[in-house]
């Protein structure tokens, strides 16, 4: 698979190096030759290609070669930048699957299907959804929205002597709503 990573940064880098890992062909786009070259130096992989463009750039992208990829991860740390690429890789390269890497949790809003993106992650939503859970048994919680917010993973933390716990239930033995599954 054809991946292209906007941002080269410790999460484009850390992403890219696991992709290609698992063998897919990875291209980085980085905006400061200075840490071009040191993507350059740091992976030594077959399987990666750094570029030295703008990805908020159609001409850019295009000279890179992203209209062939099967996927856009925009791992800029700018969540303005983050848009702008998840919106040129849906609109003007019809990617496939777009994911977007979310800074500020006030902006995770606008990650949606209207900029183009698929997945928004947002680290600062993923941590508070943690640490509600530690302070919060028995609560529901939010952790991330998928399928274009037709979908959402939330965690569910139970008291220890809730009934399925002390029963030791399998989640197929709990007869879960519908809307649940």
């Amino acid at each position: 698979m054809k991946i292209v990573i906007a941002g080269g940064g410790s999460v484009g880098v850390a992403i890219a190096t696991d992709l290609a890992e698992r063998n897919h062909d990875i291209i980085v786009l980085e905006q400061d030759s200075n840490i071009v070259a040191k993507i350059r130096e740091q992976i030594q992989s077959p399987h990666v290609k750094v570029e030295h463009c703008d990805a908020c750039e159609v001409k850019s992208l295009a000279k890179a070669g992203v209209q062939s990829a099967d996927v856009m991860i925009a791992a800029t740390g700018d969540d303005e930048d983050n848009l702008v690429v998840s919106w040129l890789a849906r609109s003007q390269f019809a990617i496939g699957r777009v994911i977007a890497r979310v800074n500020n949790s006030r902006n995770e809003w606008l990650f949606n299907e209207n900029w183009g993106v698929d997945v928004a992650v947002s680290i600062p939503s993923l941590i508070t959804s943690l640490v509600d859970e530690v302070v919060e048994v028995g609560s529901v919680v939010s952790l991330m929205d998928v399928a274009q917010g037709r979908m959402e993973l939330v965690e569910v933390t139970l008291d220890s002597d809730a009934p399925v716990i002390v029963s030791n239930s399998a989640l197929n033995e709990i007869g879960l709503p519908d809307v649940a599954r």
